[in-house]
C-alpha cells in the first residue's frame, strides 16, 4: 500500500537521497555524467530544498508501507497567483516501482491539493527525451511549448512545458 505524507524540513534528506538514486537511471541515456551531477547539486542540495520549502513549495513523499520504504516524491508550488497557475516541479519514483501506480497516486494528490487551493492550471517541464512525457499525456497534460533553458556551466535543459487545465 502506498501512503503519502507532506514533507517537513527533516524529510529533505530523503528527497535528496531518492533523487540521487533515481536521476542516474532516468537521465543517463541522454545527459552527461557532468550535467547529471551539476543538476543534482543545483536542485537537490539540502540548502536548495530548504529554500524551496521556505518559499512555499509543498513536497509529498510516497512510502510503500508493505516494504516500509520511501519510493518517490513530488514537489509543487503556485507560480502565478493572479491566474491561479501552479507548477509541478518534481515527480520521481524509484525505477523498480514503475508501473505500480505510485506516480499516478502522487499526480492525483497534487491535482487534488492545487484544485482545493483554487488552481485553474497545473504546469510542468519534462525533458523532451524523457518517456515520462507519455505518462503526463495520459494524465491529461498537453504540450504547451518547447523550451531550452540555460542552467549554468554551459548546460541546457531541453524541455517541453506541459499544462493541465483544471
Amino acid at each position: 500500500m502506498i501512503v503519502l505524507r507532506r514533507a517537513k524540513e527533516d524529510d529533505l534528506a530523503i528527497i535528496s537521497d531518492l533523487a540521487e538514486r533515481i536521476w542516474p537511471q532516468t537521465y543517463s541515456a541522454y545527459l552527461s555524467q557532468e550535467q547529471l551531477k551539476y543538476m543534482l547539486d543545483l536542485m537537490y542540495s539540502r540548502g536548495e530544498l530548504l529554500s524551496q520549502l521556505q518559499k512555499g513549495h509543498t513536497f509529498l513523499i510516497a512510502t510503500d508501507t508493505e516494504e516500509d520504504k520511501d519510493v518517490g516524491f513530488a514537489g509543487f508550488s503556485a507560480i502565478d497567483s493572479e491566474n491561479h497557475i501552479y507548477k509541478l516541479h518534481k515527480l520521481y519514483v524509484l525505477p523498480e516501482t514503475h508501473g505500480k501506480g505510485v506516480g499516478k497516486i502522487l499526480i492525483n494528490e497534487v491535482k487534488d491539493l492545487v484544485v482545493r487551493d483554487g488552481a485553474k492550471a497545473l504546469q510542468l517541464n519534462v525533458n523532451r527525451n524523457n518517456k515520462a512525457k507519455d505518462f503526463y499525456v495520459k494524465a491529461g497534460f498537453r504540450i504547451k511549448e518547447t523550451v531550452d533553458i540555460e542552467i549554468g556551466n554551459g548546460f541546457l535543459m531541453n524541455d517541453y512545458v506541459m499544462e493541465l487545465a483544471l
